[in-house]
């Protein structure tokens, strides 16, 4: 994105945010997801609701065409801390099956939380899941005493990342330093 200048980071600050009666309603949806951290090791259960999830949602995108070994690439490649947050119904009471719904890849970083890149099962629409991760990041960022949860970049105008506006207050980082957006 370093050649677009409409393309911006963005970050939520976690002790302004509060949740709305819509985010709320999402959190009581999710009531039985358990979500669990853990580190930065790659699943084949991971990249198939990987690849559902792109195949479904971006499949004329960038990503569409990541292998195995690109997605083991993403998820171990870094040189900050990363870890993976794994979201899964709470166990059936006969078989004791937890399914894997939704993940999200995360940078820990000295102010905060970067979601890096979060996917879930695209079949669950009614949950809202991608709401719920960050909802449940910030919350999680609340409790480790950050101030920040990033998402990554905004880019104006795009209808993919209108998503991010709903997530207030936040700061954008401009030519002038992080403002309010």
């Amino acid at each position: 994105c370093d050649a677009c200048s409409a393309c911006v980071p963005v970050r939520i600050v976690v002790d302004e945010f509060a949740p709305k009666r819509s985010s709320k309603r999402i959190a009581r949806t999710n009531k039985d997801v358990v979500a669990t951290r853990m580190p930065a090791a790659p699943s084949s259960e991971q990249y198939a609701l990987f690849r559902d999830y792109i195949d479904a949602r971006h499949g004329d995108g960038g990503m569409a065409e990541m292998s195995v070994l690109d997605f083991t690439l993403m998820v171990e490649d870094s040189v900050v801390e990363t870890f993976v947050t794994e979201y899964r119904l709470k166990p059936d009471e006969i078989t004791g099956e937890a399914p894997l719904i939704a993940a999200a890849l995360c940078d820990r970083l000295s102010d905060g939380i970067s979601m890096v890149y979060s996917f879930f099962d695209p079949g669950r629409t009614s949950r809202s899941l991608g709401t719920y991760m960050i909802l449940e990041h910030v919350e999680y960022a609340r409790s480790l005493g950050y101030p920040y949860v990033y998402l990554g970049y905004w880019i104006e105008g795009s209808r993919k990342m209108r998503y991010k506006e709903r997530f207030q207050p936040q700061e954008r980082l401009t030519s002038k330093g992080w403002i309010r957006g």
